[in-house]
């Protein structure tokens, strides 16, 4: 006899199932409410848009992929996806090590006071993007800022951090003080969750601090050095608001398709082409996947042959 006939012999004991089904129901169907209305309805509405072209004899018609044709023959589109392609490559791993030390240095048990150390790290990430994005690039002015005062101080002449030439560091070092803070806290929860009995075995063998982490703390940090990876590769892609808070400093270093968010977001908005905007926009979240699922996919095979 099945379960599912025993209980249909015994109501008396299915209503207790019942009420357990439903009841995680009713805790599901918040969430998926809200990813509806939040993820699935606007990416759904950008890909209908997309799909569309404005004309001056017509009105809105039909286009198909016409404006992913367009998209990925557009040299401005091309120009960002590979400056924010360079900005991942440098910035993501430079961020991670220095996050991945903090971690280390945290848990080391070695630091006088670990949790002002820790807030102290943390702390930048509390600061609005766009807040950050104004006070460094005032210290980065020539004239105004920080960096003018003590090149006049000292009568020497330093770089100008707000040249096109050093512009994408200067970027980089804004987002690298912003989310340090974010991805150790990311790995020191790892590391916290570590066995203490992997400890006791490695101090019985006579392995010293640094064996220690080379052997039992970062094999045990591979997914959460990956979570991290992904989110990065994702707020690489996704770069916005630093680089639009800049432009108003540097409008002639920062161009409005500087990045692919920019670029989508100055064609919806200032140049009225919405339809274009969100095959753009289509395009981005499409590269995006891609390279995080490769990234995921290459650290999945190098984990099988370990």
């Amino acid at each position: 006899m099945t379960a599912q006939a025993a209980e249909a012999g015994r109501p008396g004991l299915a209503r207790p199932f019942l009420r357990l089904r439903v009841a995680g129901y009713a805790f599901f169907l918040p969430f998926f409410v809200v990813f509806l209305v939040t993820v699935v309805a606007p990416l759904a509405y950008a890909l209908y848009l997309s799909l569309f072209q404005d004309r001056l004899i017509g009105g809105t018609v039909f286009a198909g992929l016409a404006n992913y044709t367009r998209a990925l023959g557009d040299a401005l589109f091309g120009a960002g996806l590979l400056r924010v392609a360079l900005f991942l490559v440098v910035q993501v791993p430079i961020m991670l090590l220095l996050a991945l030390g903090c971690a280390l240095a945290i848990d080391s048990g070695r630091l006088r006071w670990p949790s002002l150390f820790r807030i102290t790290i943390f702390m930048p990430y509390a600061v609005p993007a766009v807040v950050a994005a104004l006070m460094w690039g005032y210290m980065y002015g020539d004239q105004f800022g920080l960096v003018g005062q003590i090149g006049h101080a000292l009568d020497v002449t330093l770089p100008d951090l707000l040249s096109r030439s050093w512009m994408l560091t200067s970027i980089g070092n804004m987002v690298t003080w912003e989310y340090v803070g974010y991805n150790m806290i990311i790995l020191y929860a790892a590391l916290r969750a570590i066995p203490e009995e992997l400890y006791e075995a490695a101090e019985i063998d006579g392995a010293g601090a640094i064996r220690t982490a080379w052997s039992i703390k970062l094999p045990a940090l591979r997914p959460a050095l990956l979570v991290a990876t992904i989110f990065s590769i994702i707020g690489s892609f996704q770069l916005f608001n630093e680089p639009n808070i800049v432009q108003k400093l540097a409008p002639a270093v920062i161009s409005t398709s500087y990045t692919p968010n920019m670029y989508a977001y100055n064609l919806a908005f200032n140049g009225q082409q919405i339809n274009y905007s969100a095959a753009v926009a289509v395009v981005l979240g499409l590269v995006t996947v891609v390279v995080a699922y490769a990234v995921q996919l290459i650290t999945a095979r190098r984990e099988k042959t370990l």
